[in-house]
């Protein structure tokens, strides 16, 4: 299944191929104090094959808090976090938010609510790594 979304004016936009065709989407609500202020509801597919096309490099904030091994890219131009990534062992993983999908069948989400306050670094890393979207490529305009 090819999932399409990003952010409201299309400055970042994404491709996430998800196979086999899913029959159920996990999204995670994330309860840090960023997510619950932004809504942020994230899934990740770790055979998922995801595209990242930014039209506008300027116009995309890469926010990090906490532990700053996360970026949240921000579109600058309409505030959207669409997608979520971070640098492990030199590989780039990333997550994409289930409410920047574009047509995506509601009825395949199924939500649950995630807490990692507690969680360390060694620990966080590992999780992304074992959970997180592992084939993940910015287009040239990003790089």
């Amino acid at each position: 299944m090819l999932i399409r979304g990003g952010c409201h004016c299309r400055n970042i936009a994404f491709n996430l191929l998800w196979e086999p065709d899913p029959a159920q989407i996990p999204v995670r609500a994330c309860g840090c104090t960023f997510c619950q202020k932004h809504g942020g509801v994230w899934t990740s597919n770790p055979d998922g094959v995801l595209r990242i096309a930014i039209k506008d490099p300027t116009q995309v904030s890469d926010y990090q808090f906490g532990t700053r091994t996360a970026k949240f890219h921000t579109c600058a131009m309409c505030g959207v976090v669409p997608v979520v990534t971070s640098l492990i062992d030199g590989r780039l993983y990333a997550v994409v938010s289930a409410n920047a999908f574009d047509g995506a069948d509601p009825a395949l989400l199924v939500r649950s609510s995630s807490n990692f306050d507690g969680e360390g670094t060694d620990s966080r890393l590992a999780r992304r790594a074992r959970n997180w979207i592992a084939d993940v490529e910015f287009d040239e305009a990003h790089a």
